[in-house]
């Protein structure tokens, strides 16, 4: 017999005389530890996986009329050597924890959406310097470990870059600098910075 099956058998049968609470709480732990678990590999990881998609991102109105639209202008949509990031790919960790809190994070721009604070592109545009601040300063914090995804200094040919791109690399990695802090605008415009009465 197999060991679940040994472990259904016992649990359908009565306790023992003798059996300690302990006994009957270490099966109660097992047994919810099991079916988070199988919760989680039917329900939930499906689910992650369906959000954590290109798709599903440009699925909004707002994101069609904006931001999707410079992506697929920009050298991470097409490029020389054929290879496409996603939206994903840059803005969710692979790590479960930190694309849990990615995710958390971006529930807030699809609630928006659905109250309407920017469903259109003038509303999108009116909060896209707070929301790409947003972005770039957890970029920071996390080292851009989605960038690091793809790039690496290790991977980096300097030979293939300009003289400029070269220097400005390597003073980069000496100084412990992250992605981000050169790279805003990459993809996606770099909204314009609102006027100081406006903040």
């Amino acid at each position: 017999m197999t060991a679940i099956g040994r472990l259904l058998r016992k649990l359908r049968s009565p306790p023992a005389a003798g059996t300690t609470i302990g006994r009957l709480l270490g099966i109660g732990v097992a047994g919810t530890i099991v079916a988070a678990l199988a919760a989680y590999a039917l329900f939930f990881h499906p689910l992650l996986e369906r959000t954590n998609s290109t798709e599903f991102c440009a699925s909004c109105h707002s994101m069609q009329a904006t931001v999707y639209r410079e992506y697929q202008t920009s050298v991470h949509y097409s490029n020389a050597s054929g290879v496409r990031a996603g939206c994903p790919d840059c803005h969710v960790p692979k790590a479960l924890v930190p694309k849990l809190v990615a995710k958390v994070r971006a529930a807030k721009d699809v609630w928006h959406e659905i109250l309407g604070t920017i469903d259109t592109p003038e509303k999108f545009e009116a909060h896209r310097w707070r929301m790409a601040n947003a972005v770039w300063s957890m970029m920071e914090r996390t080292d851009s470990v989605t960038c690091r995804g793809c790039h690496s200094w290790e991977a980096m040919n300097a030979d293939e870059q300009d003289r400029s791109a070269r220097s400005k690399h390597r003073a980069a990695k000496e100084e412990g600098r992250t992605c981000i802090e050169c790279h805003k605008g990459l993809v996606h415009k770099r909204p314009k910075a609102p006027d100081a009465a406006d903040l």
